[in-house]
């Protein structure tokens, strides 16, 4: 069953009295409870196509259908509740707010709707390895176990779709070993459908598909048999 559809997305923007085009027609469906990896060089349109995806940004043609509905139906509130409901992002950047704890972070997105998170913040750290990790601070912890903090939230409103941008971009190789098999073990355990932006290879490999762009167009999508594997 497709949670994601893309139609004939274009996004074009103004610069120096022409239009620059990052996103040129693009189309496809991704089914729900599988990773799909969105490859390219710098400059080829992925993040501007998570953007979109997302909802974070409207297409200048095109259309978007996520989990059912049509992204360019909704009012700009109405969008930002579907994403509150359905939707988790993990970020290059872990965007942990400084002044609270790692438990208190996890909580954030639960608090916003007026839910005690204390338990399933306390489970979901658990759950990324940093049980004993609630009570610190972001600056008392390593990048890698922020980008764990931040997986954590990500997952705390139980969202149908994950969407992470380069989410192992400021990690060393071990740490972001360790994001790429948590994402991976998530997915299996929770059925959650992860669409990530990356330049890793060995984080493309753990997908179940992997849609390959240039110049902002697609040159390649193609589904992987070893999708979910333990590497080496």
């Amino acid at each position: 069953m497709s949670i994601l559809r893309c139609e004939a997305l274009t996004r074009t923007y103004p610069s120096g009295g022409r239009e620059i085009t990052v996103l040129r027609d693009i189309t496809f469906e991704h089914e729900a409870g599988r990773i799909l990896a969105v490859t390219g060089p710098s400059g080829s349109g992925k993040s501007t196509l998570l953007g979109l995806m997302a909802g974070l940004d409207r297409p200048t043609r095109g259309r978007v259908i996520l989990d059912g509905r049509d992204l360019g139906a909704l009012s700009e509130d109405q969008r930002a509740q579907m994403r509150a409901e359905t939707v988790g992002f993990v970020f290059q950047s872990f965007h942990l707010i400084p002044t609270l704890t790692a438990r208190e972070n996890v909580q954030v997105p639960l608090e916003l709707r007026g839910e005690d998170g204390t338990a399933r913040a306390d489970e979901l750290l658990q759950r990324v390895g940093l049980g004993d990790r609630g009570h610190h601070y972001p600056a008392q912890l390593s990048g890698g176990e922020q980008q764990r903090v931040a997986v954590a939230r990500a997952f705390a409103n139980r969202p149908k779709l994950l969407f992470a941008d380069e989410p192992t971009g400021n990690l060393d190789a071990a740490n972001g070993r360790n994001v790429v098999e948590l994402l991976a073990e998530l997915n299996r355990e929770l059925g959650t459908t992860i669409v990530l932006v990356t330049h890793e290879p060995e984080l493309a490999a753990r997908a179940h598909r992997v849609l390959r762009l240039r110049d902002g167009a697609v040159v390649e999508d193609a589904a992987l048999a070893t999708a979910g594997r333990a590497t080496a």
